[in-house]
């Protein structure tokens, strides 16, 4: 029985099988030297809320303009609590997220149909760590705006950080030529 396609690997001559090596090793080692030398993969834009000793808490966090480019886009809390004493405390709340989308237009949508609520616990030994409050997978809109909400939360709290993160453009757009460049080679070769 024949193979359906033949490997052109024994086919090749040795010059050009050292040839698809060193072109291998190439693309490989400048592949390294921009994940080295290139654009930052996640761009990330910081934002801090001072606030008082409430038990109910709302704020509002707008994004920066965001392109197609800019991919996912995250965002995270981390809480810092009232007495800076190095004590473990590990506490359950409920948290609300509402997330509205803005057009070009300036026109805000309501993404989902409701206000997300979800239990989490903050895990404070000396410094809080991270809560991952929404992940947009896909971009639809170019600003987006995130209605926070810490119901139940015990613990006196000093400042919230929150941390927008997305791709950064630029590494997008290397990225997009690196796969077009790929390609064009893959069928010279081929």
């Amino acid at each position: 029985m024949e193979p359906l396609a033949p490997m052109r690997l024994y086919t090749l001559s040795k010059r050009h099988f050292v040839l698809v090596f060193v072109v291998f090793f190439i693309c490989f080692g400048l592949t390294v030297f921009v994940g080295i030398e290139g654009p930052r993969v996640i761009e990330t834009l910081h934002a801090n809320y001072s606030l008082n000793s409430s038990k109910k808490l709302k704020t509002v966090i707008p994004s920066n303009p965001l392109s197609t480019y800019n991919q996912q886009l995250w965002l995270t809390c981390v809480v810092e609590l009232e007495p800076s004493e190095e004590t473990s405390i590990q506490t359950s709340f409920t948290m609300t997220v509402k997330v509205d989308g803005v057009s070009q237009d300036g026109t805000t949508t309501y993404i989902h149909n409701k206000v997300h609520n979800r239990t989490r616990t903050l895990t404070c030994a000396g410094k809080c760590a991270e809560i991952i409050v929404a992940h947009l997978g896909y971009l639809n809109y170019t600003q987006y705006r995130v209605t926070v909400g810490f119901e139940h939360l015990n613990q006196p709290i000093k400042d919230m950080n929150f941390t927008w993160k997305t791709y950064n453009p630029a590494f997008s757009r290397l990225e997009i030529w690196f796969r077009f460049v790929f390609v064009v080679l893959t069928f010279i070769v081929i």
